[in-house]
Parts: C-alpha cells; structure tokens; sequence
C-alpha cells in the first residue's frame, strides 16, 4: 500500500425531506448572500427549487439565481456566473441538481477568487482557493457531492477537462433519495454506470497488496449489481435508491482509492465522446469500459480475473486465468445491456469517422501518454475507440 492523506470535510444530510433544511446549514457554515446554481426542468417543476428558497428565506439569506446548466457542462454559463458572484457580492454558492450543476458551481466558484481565466485550472492548475460550495443532489452518479473534483466543456474546441483541489470539497451535501424517484430508467442507469466507472478506475492499479481498498471496491460495486435493477424495475424503490446515493458518494470521495495508484484513462477516453456527441457520460463509459478492459487486460490478468470472481461469481480457471478475466468482461457487458446501456458506438450514435479526431485530441500528459494502469499514446487510445465499434 502506498502513503497517503485523506481529508474529506463534506457534511452530509441524508434522508427524506432533508432538502427543507438546506437554509440552516448554508446558515451553519457561513453563507450570508448565495448563488442558487441548477440546470432547470424537474428542479423547477418538482417545487424542489421553491422549497429550497423557501428553507433560505427562512433563515433571512439573501439569494441569488443562476439555471441553465446543461448536461456536460459549458464553460459560458461559468463566465456568466463568475460575472454575477463578483457583481452580487456572493459568498456562498448553493448547487441544486446533478453532477452538471455542481461540477458547474465548484467552476464558478475557483473562477470567482481567481485574478485570471478559470479555464487554468482545467488546464492542470490546482484550485487552493474557492467560495464555499454545497449541494442538494438530484441524481447518484457523479459523486461530485463529495469530492473535490469538477469537469467542464469549453465551448472553444469543445474540449471536456477536469479541475481537482481540496477547496472544491462541498462544504455540505443533502442527499434525499426521493430526490431521484423522478428519473427516467435511462438516466438512473447513466448515473449507476458512471459510479461503477468511478470505482473500476481505481480498483485496476498496479500497487500491491490493497485488500483493503480492493474489498470496499468490491462491496461498492456488488451493491450496485443488486440495486440498480431493482430501481430499473421499480422507481419508487426507496431503499434500493438510497443504497445507490449512497454508494455514489462512496465510490468518488476517494474513500475507495486512497494508498493505490489509480488509473483514470476511460473517463478522460469518454470525454471525447460526450464532448463530440453530448451524451450522457454514463452511457460513453459504458461503451468505453469494457473495450479499455479488453485493451489492457493481460497488463494483470489475475486482478481482471479477481474481479470477475468476486464482482460475477465466475469459477476461477486456474489453468487458464484470462478465460476467467474475459469472462468478467462479458458478464459486464451483460449487465450493462440488461440495465438498458448502450456498449457499441452505432448503439451510442458514433461514427467509426470521428475516431481519429477525438484521438487526437485526448489531454495526454506531460510523458505523451494517459492512465495510470497502462500508459496509453494517442494510438492505443485509437484502438480502444475501435475496440468498442
């Protein structure tokens, strides 16, 4: 295992109704004059924003409103409110929605103390300083209600990139799974896609002896084996959508991750998918996961074959370990389809065309190469693209 810190300061409100006590603790940890930040649609028509204004009103905090995120979030509407904070004298941002919303306000919020352009930090600049942001969630997927990461579009080039700093934590979550009873099967099973996605770019790393964190992966990920097609089937399922709240949390605050190398390939592969094509970033991990999983497999073909054991139930073939680990990798691609994921591009709407394209324009690091499991070029990623066609 290697060294490591772990501060994650987030106070988390979880339970029914807890969305009508968001003014106390906007109250409790500072905000004296906020920015309500949120896409719009079922934010608005649910009442849930009414009720929001209505918990601030009640504890005399001055407010002020910014709608309009979009899915896959725009590097304008960030200037916007960047503009609207330094005019109104914000001092406290309130995200109200999904990860879009929040990824969004934690923008708005290292834009506003930052002297020059925010977009920096989605460049490789850390974020040490930030307003005050909290959540009321929407949807399980991002785990941005806990972490302090942030990925935003620029509209230039539309280029998708993330920000990391500890001053992105929120300060506070309120995570009510009735909140999500609302979402179309589609998107629910998105938001599940995206949280496995979050636990597998850390459960494949090359550091040894991480049981650990190796078994809480695994607890995360059969959780949302067992939930999601219970909320697919019934909406309304309650418990089973707190699990999945829950363990959306868990899998990105970085509880799952700490002391291993971590991987993080797929998602900045997929970037380029949602970028080009503004789907849903669940559903490009879908199609991404597993063709990256084929690409790299025999770098550790015992952890691929651990995993389908643990995670599938797969019989372990001890003669032959990759037949266990492609195994996994079908018994994924399975459960992806059976929860109305999409894991071909022509499923997804991409165009075998565009493949060198969004290549070419992966954030490669500094070496010219991405991920942390396998160092990928431009070419491997080219072929991971095709991998998934």
């Amino acid at each position: 295992m290697n060294n490591f810190t772990f501060y994650s300061p987030t106070y988390f409100v979880f339970g029914k109704g807890t969305e009508n006590e968001a003014g106390q603790y906007v109250r409790r940890f500072g905000g004296n004059k906020v920015l309500i930040h949120y896409g719009g649609g079922s934010v608005v028509r649910s009442g849930l924003l009414d009720r929001v204004k209505a918990s601030l009103e009640k504890e005399n905090i001055n407010y002020v409103e910014l709608g309009g995120v979009l899915p896959n979030p725009r590097s304008g509407l960030v200037y916007t409110g960047i503009d609207l904070c330094k005019k109104e004298g914000v001092d406290f941002i309130l995200a109200v929605g999904g990860g879009s919303a929040i990824d969004s306000a934690k923008a708005i919020a290292a834009g506003v103390k930052y002297e020059g352009d925010f977009w920096d930090f989605y460049e490789g600049k850390s974020v040490t300083e930030a307003l005050k942001v909290a959540t009321v969630l929407t949807i399980a997927a991002a785990g941005s209600e806990g972490s302090g990461d942030s990925v935003i579009t620029k509209e230039d080039g539309m280029l998708k990139r993330g920000a990391s700093g500890e001053a992105l934590r929120p300060v506070f979550s309120i995570l009510n799974p009735e909140l999500t009873q609302t979402l179309p099967a589609y998107q629910t099973a998105a938001g599940a896609t995206d949280i496995m996605a979050h636990v597998f770019e850390r459960y494949f790393t090359n550091t040894k002896e991480v049981e650990i964190t190796d078994r809480l992966c695994e607890a995360v990920l059969q959780t949302m084996v067992k939930e999601v097609p219970r909320v697919i089937a019934d909406a309304n399922n309650y418990e089973a959508r707190a699990n999945i709240m829950w363990a959306g949390m868990v899998a990105h605050n970085n509880l799952v991750g700490v002391g291993r190398d971590q991987d993080w390939a797929s998602h900045g592969i997929e970037h380029e998918l949602s970028a080009l094509y503004d789907v849903a970033h669940g559903a490009g991990l879908a199609v991404i996961f597993p063709a990256w999983m084929t690409f790299v497999m025999k770098q550790d073909v015992n952890r691929f074959a651990q995993i389908a054991v643990r995670l599938w139930g797969c019989s372990m073939n001890f003669a032959n370990p990759e037949e266990t680990a492609k195994e996994g990798i079908t018994r994924l691609k399975q459960f992806l389809t059976s929860i109305g994921m999409p894991i071909t591009f022509e499923e997804l709407g991409a165009k075998e065309e565009d493949i060198p394209k969004m290549a070419e324009k992966i954030g490669l690091g500094d070496n010219g190469t991405m991920g942390g499991f396998v160092k990928l070029t431009t070419k491997d990623v080219e072929q991971i693209y095709r991998l998934a066609l």
